[in-house]
């Protein structure tokens, strides 16, 4: 396979700075809806990238929950990988990546946890398995088998019944933005990218060379 010769070329749309909403947020949910009017496949998803307190960085993928004038929202375990680093170092950038859209969304800022009455909101909301699935899995830690898995998730059921708890181990993060970036793919990879700076004034709207 050459990978190297792997390419695409990006016609769709354009991003100015006449057009964009003074305030990110209002700009993200824009391009938001227009990702769930596409109907792109789990338009919600997004890389969370976060890192240890030594600055060794992880990614992985996580579905926004929540958007607000204070930030974007995701839930998990509070013990797991991605939890002790938000313990350690909290703060976090997020990635949005709609290729059908021939768009890049990225956030960066500080990160706090919703209150217990956020995350007892969201978890009663989730499907049954995905409940007794959050109080038994031990997100993260090493298992000795699927098997091993399955009966944690057994106990889990058989115990919570059909209103499981949500444990103290598990709940939801904001994300406080300080920093929006809006790219669009251009032709000729000369691409729109749209900064937004949080400032004591208010947000800082520059472009960024592609």
């Amino acid at each position: 396979m050459d990978i190297a010769s792997l390419r695409s070329e990006y016609l769709r749309a354009s991003l100015d700075e006449s057009s964009v909403a003074a305030d990110p947020l209002v700009q993200f949910r824009r391009w938001f809806d227009e990702a769930l009017r596409a109907e792109l496949p789990v338009a919600n998803a997004m890389t969370l990238a976060t890192s240890d307190d030594a600055g060794k960085p992880s990614a992985r993928i996580v579905l926004l929950k929540g958007v607000d004038e204070r930030g974007l929202v995701f839930f998990t375990n509070y013990q797991s990988r991605k939890g002790r680093e938000l313990a350690a170092n909290p703060r976090a950038a997020l990635l949005f990546y709609w290729a059908e859209l021939e768009r890049e969304l990225r956030v960066e800022g500080r990160i706090e946890k919703v209150t217990p009455a956020e995350s007892d909101e969201y978890f009663a909301s989730r499907p049954l398995g995905s409940r007794h699935a959050a109080v038994a899995s031990p997100q993260s830690e090493v298992v000795a088998s699927r098997l091993e898995l399955e009966a944690l998730y057994a106990e889990a059921a058989a115990r919570g019944g059909e209103t499981p708890q949500r444990p103290a181990h598990w709940g939801g993060y904001r994300l406080l933005p300080d920093s929006f970036e809006f790219w669009q793919g251009r032709s000729s990879r000369l691409h729109d990218r749209l900064l937004y700076v949080r400032s004591a004034g208010g947000w800082v709207l520059s472009r960024l060379a592609p």
